[in-house]
C-alpha cells in the first residue's frame, strides 16, 4: 500500500489508484460483453426474438433471398468489428496512459 504510506485516504486509494489500475481491464470486459450481447441478440432473432437475426431468418432463409441474408450477416460482422475496434482503441489508450505515469 504505497499510497497509504504517502498519506492518501481510503477514498483516494480507491478512486485514484485502484480504479485507474483496473480501468483497462474494465474496458476490455465491457467490449467483450457488448460483442457477446450482439451475438446473443442475433441468435435470439433466429428463434423469433426479433432484431437482425430475425430479419436474416425470415426474409433471407425462409424466402430464399440470399442477398438479404448476406447483408444482415455483413451488418452484424461490421457491428462487431466496430465495437471491437473501439474497445481495443480505448484499452490501448488507457494502458498507454498508465505506462506513462509509471516510468
Amino acid at each position: 500500500m504505497g499510497a497509504k504510506s504517502f498519506g492518501a485516504s481510503d477514498f483516494q486509494i480507491i478512486f485514484k489508484v485502484m480504479c485507474v489500475e483496473a480501468l483497462p481491464s474494465i474496458i476490455s470486459a465491457i467490449t467483450l460483453t457488448l460483442i457477446t450481447v450482439i451475438g446473443f441478440s442475433a441468435m435470439a432473432g433466429a428463434v423469433g426474438g426479433g432484431g437482425l437475426g430475425d430479419v436474416a431468418i425470415k426474409y433471407g432463409y425462409y424466402r430464399f433471398q440470399t442477398d438479404t441474408m448476406i447483408y444482415t450477416v455483413i451488418i452484424l460482422i461490421a457491428l462487431v468489428q466496430v465495437v471491437q475496434s473501439l474497445g481495443d482503441y480505448f484499452y490501448k489508450k488507457k494502458k498507454k496512459k498508465k505506462k506513462k505515469k509509471n516510468p
